[in-house]
């Protein structure tokens, strides 16, 4: 599981005003959910980069004022216009209480269709799921061997280890064995060719 540190500082004051105060002087103001009373501080741009800009999944080791809490991000909040950030939400783990978030899906093997000549098109690139921290996992794998041309992975089909249980409807295709236009057209011409002879 990978981890990042993120060095925060308590915010003495909350409101409009001192949320404002906060981005003005380059800070993002966050809180953490989870504790009996909610954690409001604010952090860096430089310190949460590697947490926010990235396809993987890691969770965050929030230190603030010396005390340090493991938590996973929930919620990013970003300016309409200039794309900064504005405020993020963290809920800190606890062992044994079940959580929901987000893990991006692997693959493993290779697809005798692609070999062929088709393309693996994902489209599904994060599937939800719901476990304990204890039992957490950074990514979901899904095997591709079995797949030929025009077949597709689901969601059923995702290895899915102890304790994790996957909120995303079954059915739903996470990855495609795309055939090429060429291989199609040469597919019709052959059918073609056996109508003439026929």
């Amino acid at each position: 599981m990978q981890t990042i540190k993120v060095a925060g500082n308590v915010r003495p004051a909350l409101g409009k005003k001192a949320t404002k105060a906060v981005r003005n002087e380059g800070g993002i103001p966050c809180v953490i959910y989870g504790d009996a009373e909610n954690i409001h501080f604010s952090t860096t741009h430089k310190a949460v980069k590697g947490l926010i800009y990235t396809p993987d999944f890691k969770v965050a080791e929030v230190s603030v004022d010396g005390v340090t809490h493991r938590c996973i991000l929930k919620d990013a909040q970003f300016h309409p216009v200039k794309e900064s950030i504005l405020h993020l939400d963290f809920l800190k783990l606890e062992n044994g209480k079940p959580v929901t978030l987000e893990v991006p899906v692997r693959f493993k093997g290779t697809s005798p269709g692609v070999k062929l000549g088709g393309a693996l098109q994902q489209s599904l690139r994060r599937v939800k799921i719901r476990t304990t921290p204890e039992n957490m996992v950074d990514e979901l794998i899904g095997d591709i061997t079995p797949l030929g041309l025009g077949d597709a992975i689901r969601v059923r089909d995702l290895e899915l280890p102890e304790g994790v249980e996957v909120s995303n409807a079954p059915a739903i295709p996470v990855a495609t064995v795309i055939v090429p236009r060429a291989l199609r057209g040469k597919g019709a011409g052959e059918e073609g060719e056996e109508t003439e002879e026929a």
